[in-house]
């Protein structure tokens, strides 16, 4: 029976060492095999793996019959994705600004990331007493307003996609609500995540409309009550949508 450390060893030294391949093919525009395994020290064999393993997945392509590669275009939906991030917080900030100078709360907007909610910028409003600095915080997606939107979209796609935390006999309860937060275009989080917080978040929607983000405003709850939280969600809403104008998406009037 193999030794199981080993194992992840081996592992993890191949996928530092395709990482690395990338980075001097992406330094050099077009290596060889023979240059790839001088620059990684290993056996040209070695290297020929590697480059057959990312090949095979497009990540990097043969020159022609000169046994040179260059990098594929398995790379291109990789990189949109990232772009796609970055665009949603350079298209947002001006817009989370404004809403938390005039909300006097805490915005944030949060992307979706193997199964949980992450939160890649925050604009804090000017009272006294904020709520935590959520920023690069990841969170759960079923008991936070931001990770009910993207799980409420990530569900009209794959109905198998609930989180594996929530507990059987919530389930069909947690599947209504998403179904009322993706009919609505927003959800609440009335202390689920934390005591004493509340918040309430829209979607972000990308060119195509996927939905890609969500803009959220959370608040202590003794300011945040439940009377201005449905006040400031049609406020919530229409940040939501002017981000989307700005990523490329075009919604009819209604």
């Amino acid at each position: 029976m193999g030794n199981p450390v080993r194992s992840r060893e081996s592992g993890v030294q191949s996928v530092d060492r395709a990482i690395t391949v990338l980075e001097l093919i992406a330094g050099l525009g077009e290596a060889g095999v023979s240059e790839l395994a001088a620059a990684l020290e290993v056996h040209k064999s070695t290297a020929f793996r590697l480059l057959g393993a990312l090949e095979e997945h497009g990540l990097v392509e043969q020159i022609g019959d000169r046994g040179k590669y260059r990098l594929g275009f398995g790379l291109i939906p990789l990189a949109g994705r990232v772009a796609e991030r970055l665009e949603v917080t350079t298209q947002g900030r001006p817009v989370c600004d404004e809403l938390a100078a005039r909300l006097g709360e805490t915005v944030n907007i949060a992307i979706p990331d193997r199964g949980f909610a992450v939160n890649v910028d925050q604009a804090r409003g000017p009272s006294m007493v904020t709520t935590y600095n959520w920023l690069g915080r990841i969170t759960p997606m079923h008991n936070t307003s931001s990770g009910k939107v993207l799980l409420a979209a990530a569900v009209i796609d794959d109905p198998t996609a609930l989180p594996d935390e929530v507990r059987p006999a919530d389930r069909a309860a947690l599947s209504e609500e998403l179904a009322e937060v993706a009919a609505a275009g927003y959800a609440w989080s009335m202390e689920e995540l934390e005591t004493g917080l509340n918040a309430v978040a829209a979607p972000v929607r990308d060119h195509s409309g996927s939905v890609v983000a969500a803009l959220s405003v959370s608040g202590p709850s003794y300011r945040l009550s439940v009377e201005r939280i449905e006040l400031i969600t049609p406020d919530v809403v229409a940040a939501g949508r002017e981000i989307s104008r700005r990523m490329g998406f075009w919604e009819p009037p209604a």
